[in-house]
């Protein structure tokens, strides 16, 4: 490693667009392995709910294997949660890998109540218009004190204790949602992408209040001490929306939060096949853009040759079914093919096989120096 060894001062540069002389590795979403935090006695579903642990599990990627960053939260129920939606945690997982999961949404079906003598071939049509109804009517309140409410302390916390523990060291990250897949986990989804087509101004409302409230956090996470911070913005996946619908319903709302959150760098990541939108994702405004697996890493690159680029290795495929050659070859790919920094398509797994991990390190090292021109 060279740039002086300081890892969070060379990926600092990268994002202010100065050239490194190597390729970092890491992450700005859920990076959390179970081989690292079982070193500190902790199970998977206690580090959702105590700043401590989250930080020390965040942490322990980077310690353990040398990731070179450390991020928080491991799961997507923080920012629905805090606007009133309910998350489940399961307390005794046994060693199993069980995410929290949302409960109840602001906009349900179990809410809806079907009239007694309504007859039953109208049922679904009966529940599909008093869905559109609910969301058409639904208010989104954004918490007055929302550095308090919810798991955002929790969070905001963490970011400090990491910033003690190895701030010093790498870059801290953290992530929200995006204003259309969080739209997705307070309401019903399929609901939501009827509405895109037949009443896009509600849609619209709602994607510019929840940018409003997205942006809130971010500052929150900034203030607290993230030196980066990504909007995941999952559910606009070229495999989902048309190039037409992105641009028209979701590029606004990210390029608002870009316009707005500028007190550190920001990556946008959305899943999927995103070749058919990359031009329009740069065009947000985030510092970088990270894609996942499914991208076409060379075409991208063509398309934007002087965007930051993260990408794309397969999380779950590489580092919890492969093994250390198919990391190797992996790695080595995406760097020939025009990566600024190696990044996961997606969270890591939590269960990989530590072997793995060890070896995309080593195989970073190995093939991510670069030359210079002075």
């Amino acid at each position: 490693m060279a740039d002086n060894g300081n890892i969070r001062e060379a990926i600092t540069k990268l994002f202010a667009g100065e050239k490194i002389d190597f390729v970092p590795n890491f992450s700005g979403m859920g990076s959390i392995t179970m081989p690292g935090i079982e070193e500190y006695g902790y199970s998977f579903n206690q580090v959702h709910v105590d700043a401590k642990k989250m930080a020390t599990g965040a942490a322990s990627t980077y310690k353990k294997f040398g990731l070179h960053s450390a991020v928080v939260p491991f799961d997507m129920g923080v920012e629905a949660e805090a606007l009133g939606a309910g998350v489940k945690y399961y307390e005794k997982g046994g060693g199993q890998i069980i995410y929290p999961t949302m409960t109840t949404k602001l906009v349900q079906r179990s809410d809806i109540e079907i009239p007694s003598d309504l007859p039953e071939n109208k049922h679904k049509s009966f529940l599909r218009k008093a869905i559109d109804q609910a969301i058409v009517d639904l208010d989104v309140q954004i918490p007055k004190d929302l550095a308090n409410t919810g798991r955002i302390p929790i969070v905001t916390e963490a970011i400090r204790l990491l910033k003690e523990d190895v701030g010093s060291e790498v870059p801290v990250a953290a992530w929200v949602l995006g204003p259309f897949t969080l739209a997705g986990q307070i309401m019903e989804l399929e609901n939501l992408l009827k509405l895109s087509f037949k009443k896009r101004d509600v849609v619209n409302r709602h994607l510019s209040k929840l940018a409003d409230y997205l942006v809130e956090i971010l500052n929150l996470y900034i203030d607290a001490g993230a030196d980066f911070v990504t909007v995941r913005e999952m559910g606009a996946t070229g495999d989902l929306l048309s190039r037409k619908m992105f641009g028209e319903l979701i590029q606004p709302h990210l390029t608002s939060i870009f316009n707005r959150v500028t007190q550190s760098p920001t990556v946008l990541h959305i899943c999927g096949n995103t070749n058919t939108i990359v031009d329009l994702m740069a065009e947000c405004g985030a510092t970088a853009l990270s894609v996942d697996h499914k991208n076409d890493l060379v075409e991208t690159r063509a398309k934007l040759p002087d965007t930051l680029i993260f990408g794309n290795y397969n999380a779950y495929g590489i580092l919890c079914e492969g093994t250390p050659e198919d990391v190797d070859a992996d790695i080595k790919a995406i760097i020939e093919n025009g990566a600024d920094a190696i990044w996961p398509g997606c969270d890591i797994w939590p269960p990989v096989i530590a072997e793995n991990v060890q070896a995309m390190m080593a195989a970073t090292e190995k093939y991510g120096a670069l030359v210079i021109d002075n």
